[in-house]
Formats: structure tokens, C-alpha cells, sequence
């Protein structure tokens, strides 16, 4: 048995059609940021159709809330033993795969999917990743996306370098830092040993929690840094994003446009992002082209 781990924290309406679908072959596991306030209505809907949820963190972009929000989900979904596999989107993701194959494509197979990179290795932004665990920010509390909060971010940063701030050696860790897209596909063993590391060595989750895009190391960090689950690491998390400014959003909220970009790859599992604003349709077309009706 494998979980689908959903990060949401809008469009119920989107969130429980994708529960539904993928509920057909996948135990679903949905963190609603405890910002959303769900209904009664909405609250009976999931109990009715035997929807695993919780509310417990409020999500704050740039800051650790979300990956404390997918640990959460996580150890939840361990605390079944039959689960075999879990695999962390968000609730603007839609498969783009049967989801009879997406289910098989996972079985017997302990590869560990997703994306990661040497924190101090590369650029974004002309920033170091490696920065963002190396100082202290505490982006669960300053809004990162507004004037003030990007002001405030190079304030941090350059401050920081002048004052030769180093948090990872006061914390002791000596771990090579790695960094990736959030969104990721491990098999149980892999998720436990994320599980158990994150108990036993809370000046990692002080790192974390002090850090910047925190949920962008913890999986990466942990798993890269095993000598026995290193090896088991595809570099690939098989999801369509588009990263350019389409209908308000960035990376790109997709429309019909992006049908045929989706379909001429086979690797793809899942693609992001999609509002009912704009998607309603793409998904139909897609749900039709892959059998998932």
C-alpha cells in the first residue's frame, strides 16, 4: 500500500477531487495549513470518505512550517505498517499518469526519487543555498514575498557575511548540505530513517528552523549524507513545472496551453500548479488522456 502526502492550504473543492482520484489505488494523507479554516461541511466530507487529514501547522513560505507540515504527514503515514511508499505533492498538483501505472511504477522498486543538488555548489538568485542553513533567518514569522520582506532578506544575508556568522559550526554539524525541490518519492525505509534522523539530532531541526527554504535540505541532507540510501537516489522527481510567469503565477499556474508539452514526456508523474481559475479544463483533457476519468 502506498500514501499520497498532500501539502494544501486552498481550493478544497480541487483538493478532494485530486483525494478521490488518487484514492483509488493510494491511501491519501492531507496537511491543510492551519491558516484555511475547513468548514463542517467540509470536515464530515473527509471523515466520509475515510480521508486521513490534519491542522496543525501554520505555513509560512521560506519558512520550516513547511516541511514541519510534510515530517508531520510523514510520521503519520508510517504509523501504518502496511504503507510501502510515500510520495509528498502539494494540492495544486494533478497526475499526468495513469494512475494504475503511476501506482506499479513504485511497487518492488526502492529507488529514492528527487531532486538535490551540493548546497555550495550552485546559484539561485546569486545566492548559495548553503546560505540559507549557514545563517539565521526566521521567515515563519517575517512574510519572505512582500517590499519589506525582501528588503529584510538581503539585510540578513549580507549582514551576516560581514559579521562572518557561521550557525552550522555553533550547532556542530558537519554534514555536507544538500538541496532540492521539496517534492519527492521515497520508499518506507528511506522515509523512516528521515523520521528517526530528525528524532535523534534536534540541532539539525534548530538548523532547520532557523534556516531559509528549509523544506528544500531536510529529505536531500538526510538521505545524501547515508552512506546505505546515497546510492538509492535517482536524481529526478518525474514533475512538470514551468518555470515562467503564466496567469498570475510563478512557477507558471497551467492552462491549456500546456496539454501538449505534458503529454510528449512519458516520465512525468505529476505537474504543478493548478487553479480551478485557469485549469479546470487542462485537467479534464488530461484525466480524459490518461484513462484517469
Amino acid at each position: 500500500m502506498q500514501a499520497v502526502l498532500i501539502l494544501a492550504h486552498k481550493n478544497f473543492d480541487q483538493v478532494a477531487q485530486l483525494s478521490k482520484l488518487l484514492q483509488q489505488k493510494f491511501e491519501i494523507y492531507i496537511h491543510f495549513d492551519k491558516k484555511y479554516k475547513l468548514t463542517a461541511q467540509q470536515v464530515e466530507w473527509l471523515q466520509k470518505n475515510s480521508i486521513h487529514y490534519i491542522s496543525e501547522i501554520e505555513v509560512h513560505w521560506g519558512g520550516w512550517s513547511i516541511g514541519e507540515a510534510a515530517f508531520r504527514l510523514m510520521r503519520l503515514a508510517l504509523s501504518n505498517p502496511q504503507i510501502t511508499h510515500v510520495h509528498l505533492i502539494s494540492g495544486q498538483d494533478w497526475p499526468v499518469m495513469n494512475i494504475d501505472d503511476l501506482y506499479n511504477f513504485y511497487e518492488n522498486n526502492d529507488h529514492i526519487y528527487c531532486v538535490y543538488h551540493k548546497a555550495s555548489e550552485y546559484r539561485i538568485t546569486n545566492e548559495l543555498p548553503e546560505w540559507w542553513q549557514k545563517f539565521y533567518f526566521n521567515y515563519d514569522t517575517v512574510n519572505r514575498r512582500t517590499f519589506f520582506g525582501k528588503f529584510y532578506h538581503r539585510f540578513l544575508l549580507y549582514g551576516q557575511m560581514l559579521f562572518h556568522i557561521n550557525k552550522l559550526k555553533k550547532l556542530g554539524i558537519n554534514l555536507e548540505l544538500y538541496h532540492g525541490a521539496n517534492w519527492c518519492d521515497l520508499p518506507r525505509d528511506a522515509a523512516q530513517y528521515c523520521i528517526d534522523y530528525m528524532d535523534n539530532h534536534p540541532e539539525f531541526i534548530k538548523m532547520l528552523k532557523t534556516g531559509a527554504f528549509s523544506d528544500e535540505f531536510w529529505v536531500q541532507t538526510i538521505l545524501c549524507n547515508s552512506s546505505q540510501f546515497q546510492p538509492r537516489i535517482v536524481n529526478d522527481f518525474h514533475r512538470y513545472v514551468k518555470w515562467e510567469h503564466q496567469n498570475g503565477g510563478w512557477p507558471a499556474n497551467l492552462d491549456n496551453r500546456d496539454f501538449e508539452l505534458i503529454i510528449q514526456n512519458p516520465d512525468y508523474q505529476f505537474a504543478r500548479k493548478f487553479e480551478p481559475e485557469y485549469s479546470t479544463e487542462l485537467i479534464q483533457k488530461l484525466n480524459h488522456y490518461y484513462h484517469n476519468d
